[in-house]
């Protein structure tokens, strides 16, 4: 998707980078035709990449203003390694899949996997034996047991919906955390989980929750 955005702009004539810095940190005038150039540079990549009528209802000029903003306050950052223009649409793409995937999650509610309910799994290849497959639920049916009885109330919350795929980020917004505070009760909740997995006898080497 980022690739997509990067086509859009290479058919803009782009301004070199030192150019680009200095415009922007130039005088008011200089300034506001920098950011007016740059902000029809972001939408038209957005909009090839994300559609100007987007499934998700997320609003491209918002995004668009919001990495400006981004841009201007990290332009110390950049380090000429790219083009810039290419570097402020990463900013953006980044910007704008955030809110994508927050508006996906909005109306997930965490309370509804903190009630008493199994958590399930869906790993069974096609290439497994039988043998494996019969092992493979022998393990799942611990796990699932563990996630139940040995977490805590926030521990378990957190992994359930790490496993129904909500970001980190969308965690933590949802619990009034962040995302340092929601990585340390996963990392525990782990922790917990490969104990006990253990202690059933059950190898616990690919034990492995995602977080994104």
């Amino acid at each position: 998707m980022e690739d997509a955005a990067h086509d859009a702009i290479e058919t803009i004539a782009p301004s070199a980078p030192d150019s680009w810095i200095a415009r922007l940190q130039g005088n008011q005038v200089t300034r506001d035709e920098a950011i007016e150039e740059l902000r029809r540079i972001l939408l038209r990549g957005l909009s090839k990449s994300f559609g100007a009528g987007n499934s998700v209802g997320m609003h491209l000029e918002d995004v668009v203003q919001e990495a400006l903003l981004k841009v201007l306050e990290s332009l110390q950052q950049f380090q000429g390694r790219s083009r810039f223009t290419t570097w402020a649409m990463t900013i953006a793409t980044r910007i704008a899949i955030s809110k994508r995937r927050r508006k996906h999650f909005a109306d997930v509610s965490l309370d509804s996997l903190s009630r008493d309910r199994g958590t399930t799994f869906d790993v069974t290849s096609v290439e497994q034996s039988p043998a494996e497959v019969v092992d493979q639920q022998g393990t799942i049916a611990v796990l699932q047991q563990l996630i139940d009885e040995v977490l805590t109330d926030r521990q378990r919350v957190a992994i359930r919906a790490l496993l129904d795929g909500l970001p980190v980020e969308v965690i933590a917004e949802k619990t009034e955390s962040n995302r340092n505070s929601v990585y340390k009760l996963i990392h525990d909740a782990k922790l917990k989980l490969r104990s006990g997995l253990e202690a059933a006898g059950v190898a616990s080497d690919d034990l492995n929750f995602g977080t994104h």
